[in-house]
């Protein structure tokens, strides 16, 4: 009975020395992530050889989920946890994911099946929206990632990362939102601390969105590092039009821009804002019919339960 009280101490002193998650930026912490992110790549293309990541250890990996999306449990030998999530693959289904970029409310529920539904809340800010396919693959791997990061704290973990590369990352920034907005309004038992390196990750969301993650993670606990070579950190394609603007603005009420202006001023400036505010509103009818609606088509093939969701007329992409 000693030999066990002794033990358990001895576990729970190892967990609680362990090295604390602090903020900014570490280039070792940040090569460890990569060697993490790396054990998640398996293209048919891919037949590099890498080194399994010094001082780690993979506890879980996750099923197969949605579109071929999947994620990995590591813990080091200091007890600090990371999440793990896959990119893309060299698959269509997983590719799918990335071209189903239609924009949906970052608050609200995906209808997954007739009896299964997933309520979500990753920002505060009722115009923030978000890119629809990797907000479908958070859906699927939220639970499970949920379940595993509660289980760890209640054994006494404290320190987490959250890891993904492109794809993964898209889906690392949505997975950060929901855990930094449950930590602060207490939905977790125990505090702990929690950090995000994305690797070359695309433009996930609209700017409502990225400035309330900024504002979340602002002393120094996410980052998405890019090679300024890359195209993906560049994508999804976006487009601004004036109703993107905050309300208050000297652009988007032309009446009220013009009133004090001559009859000929107000024609002139009028017609010029309608041939640039006309178009742009076109551009996103059509980035919503496409890659909204008619991808939604292909998706369901495979999701054949999933009900389609309600659209958001915003098609701003910003980095984050």
């Amino acid at each position: 009975m000693k030999n066990n009280i002794l033990l358990f101490l001895l576990i729970i002193t190892s967990i609680c020395s362990a090295q604390k998650v602090s903020p900014g930026f570490s280039y070792d912490e940040y090569i460890q992530m990569l060697h993490i992110s790396a054990y998640q790549v398996d293209t048919p293309w891919n037949n590099m050889k890498i080194d399994y990541p010094e001082g780690f250890e993979m506890k879980y990996r996750s099923p197969e989920v949605a579109m071929l999306n999947r994620w990995d449990l590591w813990v080091s030998e200091d007890s600090l946890v990371v999440i793990s999530i896959r990119g893309t693959v060299g698959d269509f289904e997983s590719w799918l994911e990335n071209f189903y970029a239609a924009m949906i409310p970052a608050k609200g529920t995906l209808q997954l099946s007739e009896t299964e539904t997933f309520d979500y809340k990753l920002s505060t800010d009722s115009l923030s929206a978000v890119h629809a396919g990797w907000l479908l693959a958070f859906a699927y791997l939220q639970p499970d990632i949920e379940q595993k990061l509660v289980s760890y704290l209640d054994k006494g973990y404290r320190n987490f990362m959250i890891t993904g590369h492109s794809q993964g990352g898209a889906i690392a920034f949505l997975l950060t939102a929901d855990i930094w907005l449950k930590k602060n309004s207490n939905y977790y038992k125990h505090n702990f601390n929690i950090k995000t390196y994305c690797s070359a990750a695309p433009k996930p969301v609209n700017i409502n969105f990225a400035r309330e993650y900024e504002y979340l993670t602002q002393h120094g606990y996410a980052y998405n590092v890019v090679n300024a070579a890359d195209w993906v950190p560049e994508t999804p394609i976006t487009v601004q039009t004036l109703d993107d603007f905050n309300e208050i603005n000297p652009i988007s009420d032309k009446k009220q821009a013009l009133k004090n202006q001559g009859f000929i001023t107000r024609l002139f400036m009028g017609r010029a804002y309608s041939k640039i505010d006309r178009p742009l509103k076109k551009t996103v009818k059509r980035f919503k019919k496409y890659l909204g609606k008619k991808a939604f088509k292909y998706v369901k093939k495979s999701m054949m339960e999933l009900e389609i969701p309600d659209f958001s007329n915003c098609n701003y992409y910003v980095r984050t």
